[in-house]
């Protein structure tokens, strides 16, 4: 499924509610990305799961707002991968 079919399938979920959150925090190993952080280096290219783009931009439509917390050991390497997948300005906080 490409990311605007996602996006507008995660539209239909979220249109369903009639009370929204005003922060959804996401945690990133395993959540946004097949992998953990610390098994990785920052010169690898990540991938995330399909339908995170799709997801995102559907909640950010909604208004929104989106976190990432993780306790990862190698916070090098998680911000350079939502760099490198052009998804760090995002996130309204890390």
């Amino acid at each position: 499924m490409g990311d605007e079919k996602v996006k507008e399938e995660a539209m239909r979920m979220i249109g369903m509610f009639q009370v929204l959150p005003r922060l959804v925090v996401f945690d990133l190993d395993y959540t946004l990305w097949p992998f953990y952080c610390e098994c990785r280096s920052k010169r690898q290219m990540p991938s995330m799961y399909p339908h995170v783009k799709g997801i995102i931009a559907a909640l950010k439509d909604k208004g929104i707002d989106l976190a990432v917390a993780s306790r990862s050991p190698t916070a090098d390497i998680a911000n350079a991968f939502l760099d490198k997948l052009n998804i760090k300005s995002m996130f309204v906080a890390k």
